[in-house]
C-alpha cells in the first residue's frame, strides 16, 4: 500500500525542499517507486531536479487544481515527469500562486489534492509533497491528503515559532477532514554541532516535544553542499555522494521506511 507523506512548516527556510528531494531519491535508489509532489509555488523542488524552467514540462500543479476543480480529466502522461534520479514528479511553478489564491471559494476546497493523490497513488510505494510556507488552505490540502507529516525544524533561535499553530492546523486537520492522519516525527535540520546552540536547541525540542511526538533520532547537519546541489539542478545524494548531509538523509530515510513500532507508539498520544 501506498503512503502519502507531507513535508510541512510554516516558516520557510527549514529544509523541507532538501528533505522531500533527499528522501524521494534515496528511497528511489532503495527500489521504492516513488511520486514527488511539488506543491509550492516558488518550485524549488521542480528546480531541484533538473527541471529549471517551465518549457522542460507541459503540465504542472496548476492544471491539476484547474482540472479537479472543474472536474475534467488531465492527461497523467504529460502531467509526471520521469527525473534522470527515477522519481516520478508533478512539477510546479509560480501560475500556482495565482490559481491557490481563488480555493476560498471552490467547493470542498480542502480536498482538491487529495482527490488527485487518490488517482495515482496505487501506481507508487510512496507520495512525497513538498509543501508551501504557509499556514492555509494550500497546506490544509496538503494535510487531508496525506497519511502522515514529517516536521522539519532548523537548529536556530526561534525555530519552534509558530510550532503551536502547526501542531494546531494539524489537529483540526485530523479531526474534521483526515481522522488517519499522524505525524510521523520532527525532523532537526541544519544542525551544527561545533556550537553550544545547535546542541541546546536540539535538546530543547527533545525535551518539549519528545514525550508525544517523535522526534527523529537522526539530524540533517548545515552544509554548503545542499545550496550547491539545488543550485545545479540535483539532490544532494548525486551531487555530493558521499558527504555528510547524504549520509544523514541515507540515516532517515531507513528510520522513516523501517522503524514502524516506534512511529506507532506515537501516532495517537498528541492526535486525538
Amino acid at each position: 500500500m501506498c503512503e502519502v507523506i507531507a513535508v510541512a512548516n510554516q516558516k520557510g527556510g527549514v529544509a523541507k525542499t532538501t528533505t522531500s528531494v533527499s528522501l524521494a531519491t534515496i528511497m528511489a535508489k532503495d527500489d521504492k517507486k516513488i511520486l514527488l509532489i511539488d506543491f509550492d509555488p516558488q518550485g524549488h523542488t521542480t528546480k531541484s531536479l533538473g527541471f529549471q524552467d517551465k518549457s522542460s514540462y507541459d503540465l504542472s500543479m496548476t492544471d491539476v487544481l484547474n482540472s479537479v476543480i472543474q472536474d475534467n480529466p488531465i492527461d497523467i502522461s504529460r502531467l509526471i515527469v520521469h527525473s534522470q534520479e527515477n522519481v516520478d514528479l508533478v512539477p510546479s511553478n509560480i501560475s500556482l500562486a495565482g490559481i491557490s489564491n481563488g480555493l476560498e471559494s471552490v467547493m470542498c476546497r480542502e480536498t482538491i489534492l487529495k482527490r488527485f493523490v487518490d488517482t495515482v497513488k496505487d501506481q507508487y510505494d510512496y507520495v512525497i509533497i513538498d509543501t508551501n510556507p504557509t499556514l492555509g488552505t494550500m497546506q490544509i490540502n496538503a494535510l487531508t491528503a496525506s497519511d502522515s507529516v514529517i516536521i522539519p525544524v532548523q537548529a536556530e533561535p526561534f525555530a519552534v515559532d509558530g510550532m503551536g499553530d502547526l501542531l494546531k492546523s494539524i489537529q483540526l486537520t485530523k479531526r474534521n477532514l483526515n481522522s488517519n492522519l499522524t505525524i510521523k516525527g520532527i525532523l532537526i535540520t541544519m544542525v551544527d554541532n561545533r556550537t553550544n546552540l545547535s546542541k541546546k536547541i536540539t535538546t530543547d525540542i527533545h525535551e518539549n516535544f519528545g514525550n508525544y511526538i517523535k522526534v527523529f533520532n537522526n539530524t540533517i547537519p548545515k552544509c554548503v553542499k545542499v545550496a550547491e546541489a539545488s543550485g545545479v539542478g540535483e539532490s544532494i545524494l548525486k551531487y555530493d555522494p558521499h558527504g555528510a548531509a547524504t549520509k544523514a538523509y541515507e540515516k532517515l530515510a531507513k528510520e522513516v521506511l523501517y522503524v514502524e513500532k516506534e512511529s506507532k507508539r506515537h501516532k495517537d498520544s498528541f492526535l486525538r
